[in-house]
């Protein structure tokens, strides 16, 4: 049953959501925002530009989501047998990009950040927080979805805030 479209602010926010996660793979979308998030977390300002956080962020997801892919269908492979081939490798692909998705939120934080001339340490620590606040609201939609007693929600939300501020603890303990 699908549900009608939200009004309103948080309407909007819920239209967004559903964008971002595709009907499957979500966990994919998951992985993305865990992936730069850390990525970001570990960013000790070597680099010397925006550009070159920017495009460590790409090399790292491109390579994340090749990786991904290509163990994702060497498994299926390895337990069915089948030739390797373009047209499954190109399948994996497009299953697996639903990483790029959650890959792209705080990417995108780091994009803006730098468009409105932020410093790039100001832009690295507001897209590294984008992806603490997309775990963080991830779980608080899959909380809405499912019924729950409070303590269930409480657990959920819990969940969602301690991986988001694993992401901030790693970069505590990196500088």
């Amino acid at each position: 049953m699908q549900r009608p479209p939200a009004a309103g602010p948080t309407g909007a926010l819920a239209r967004t959501v559903e964008w971002i996660l595709p009907s499957e793979s979500v966990d994919r979308v998951v992985y993305g925002v865990i992936l730069v998030g850390a990525l970001l977390a570990a960013e000790d300002g070597i680099p010397e530009s925006h550009l070159d956080t920017i495009l460590s962020v790409v090399i790292a997801v491109a390579i994340y989501w090749l990786a991904h892919s290509y163990a994702e269908l060497l498994g299926r492979r390895l337990q069915s047998e089948h030739r390797l081939t373009v047209g499954a490798l190109g399948r994996s692909l497009v299953k697996e990009a639903a990483l790029l998705m959650g890959a792209a939120i705080p990417a995108c934080v780091l994009l803006i950040a730098w468009a409105t001339g932020a410093s790039q340490s100001t832009a690295v620590n507001a897209a590294m927080w984008s992806a603490v606040a997309s775990l963080i609201v991830l779980e608080l939609v899959a909380a809405q979805r499912a019924p729950a007693r409070l303590s269930e929600r409480v657990l959920e939300l819990c969940v969602g805030v301690t991986l988001g501020l694993g992401i901030f603890v790693l970069k505590i303990i990196l500088h």
